[in-house]
């Protein structure tokens, strides 16, 4: 959304031309981008979490850490710190090579990523004119997805080798609902490559020129939000670590360095995420409009974009907080039918209307014509989905109802839930005696003091 663009950027386009500014960098350049990139994630994911603390704090009316530094500013280095000078314990029954592994395949999975993001265009560090990119490929995109699915393998070996049951519940769980949602958010890239051309992240900045494709591929843009919410692991879809069911998670067992490397993964995909949410919808590090053009023509020169860059992703990562500050924690079943039975499908739907947008438009096609016909045909799908749901969700008014039948959940010697129409019928014990439980699926449990009468 920029109508100027610094150097050799704004006459370049899709067919590479971006690409032959990279591996020409002399070795000092390249290594003083690598420390600087390093440098940025660790201080950022110490910035994210005291600002998460205190956004969500403030939210709910707490006064948050306010101890250690001006204002509270050091209380996550302190808990770093605090972290590893902590005991390392390796529970008997752990894989201790694995064990070990597991946590440094999650957190280096999440640093990888970041080396394909533009942060800036080009400009001049001590005489050498460099792009603010560590490094750039026809499918950067590509690479970014796959240095992100390595944590995978990070979180469901930790589950595995602790020689635990809840870490690994918490493993599986996790590595499902990874999978999930990284199909989602892969197919929320493709009408953003039919449109750019490329896969090439500095590519794809670049075609943002004119408008961010947050706003010209809306859809794609908000099955992405939702997506990496559920890749990272992040409230409301925190499933894996539901500590009311799972303990801890997949980290139950873990502690000291290897538990913050976990922690530390964990906010840099998530910063690594948003900043892929920058490049991809939001124009990159170009300024916002009207600021990037009529009122500000060199606003996207020099090191300025950085600016624009960070301000973009500080917003990302205040959603972040928000989500956590106001939603509760989803159920499994809910949370996997979001992915499965709606952002998938709808990433599949609006990839073909896209595709046939832009053959249309190749054959000459009037533009606002093809945009009224689709968001008919949308409008419609989507109205004859919903009266499917609410036909498909009404009972029929002569079905039977199913007899209540009575079992014991301690028959097993471990208590057991209810399936549905099963009514628990529980041996009275020394200390209570449960009267009556509704068959209502709410388990509401009267019991009977010994001794009262008037209970």
């Amino acid at each position: 959304m920029s109508s100027s663009v610094s150097g050799d950027l704004i006459l370049a386009d899709a067919d590479g031309t971006h690409l032959a500014q990279f591996g020409h960098d002399v070795w000092w350049i390249m290594l003083i981008k690598v420390v600087v990139i390093f440098a940025f994630l660790m201080v950022f994911t110490l910035f994210t979490i005291i600002f998460e603390r205190r956004a969500v704090s403030w939210m709910q009316q707490r006064v948050g850490p306010n101890r250690v530094g001006p204002q509270g500013s050091l209380q996550s280095l302190a808990d770093g710190v605090k972290l590893m000078l902590k005991e390392d314990i390796v529970p008997k029954a752990a894989d201790k090579a694995i064990f070990v592994i597991a946590p440094v395949i999650s957190a280096t999975g999440a640093f990888l990523a970041f080396a394909v993001i533009p942060i800036g265009p080009e400009v001049s560090i001590f005489g050498e004119r460099t792009v603010l990119q560590v490094t750039d490929t026809p499918v950067a995109v590509l690479f970014i997805l796959a240095s992100s699915s390595a944590a995978i393998y990070g979180i469901v070996l930790a589950g595995w080798s602790s020689g635990s049951t809840y870490p690994l519940l918490g493993g599986l769980r996790s590595t499902a609902q990874m999978i999930s949602y990284e199909l989602a958010m892969s197919l929320s890239f493709v009408a953003v490559f039919l449109y750019a051309g490329s896969m090439s992240t500095s590519e794809i900045v670049a075609a943002q020129e004119d408008l961010w494709y947050g706003i010209a591929l809306l859809p794609s843009f908000v099955v992405y939000l939702i997506a990496m919410v559920g890749e990272t692991n992040r409230p409301p879809f925190d499933l894996p670590e539901a500590e009311g069911e799972l303990v801890g998670g997949f980290h139950t067992e873990y502690s000291s360095i290897k538990f913050a490397l976990f922690f530390l993964g964990e906010y840099i995909a998530l910063i690594t995420v948003s900043a892929l949410a920058v490049t991809l919808f939001l124009g990159g590090w170009m300024a916002p409009w009207p600021l990037g053009g009529p009122i500000w023509p060199g606003a996207n020169e020099n090191w300025f974009p950085v600016l624009w860059f960070l301000g973009k992703l500080l917003t990302l990562v205040f959603v972040f907080i928000w989500l956590r500050g106001t939603l509760p924690r989803m159920r499994y079943d809910q949370f996997m039918a979001l992915g499965w039975k709606i952002l998938i499908p709808v990433s599949i739907g609006w990839i073909l209307l896209v595709a046939t947008i832009q053959a249309l438009r190749n054959e000459g096609y009037e533009v606002r014509n093809i945009v009224l016909v689709a968001a008919g045909v949308l409008a419609a799908l989507l109205l004859v989905t919903w009266v499917w749901e609410v036909v498909r969700a009404k009972p029929p008014e002569d079905e039977p109802v199913a007899e209540a039948v009575e079992f014991d959940p301690f028959a097993g010697g471990y208590p057991v839930p209810p399936m549905p129409g099963q009514v628990p019928v529980l041996v009275s014990t020394p200390v209570s005696t449960p009267v009556s439980f509704s068959t209502s699926g709410q388990h509401r449990v009267e019991m009977v003091e010994r001794g009262d009468t008037d209970a």
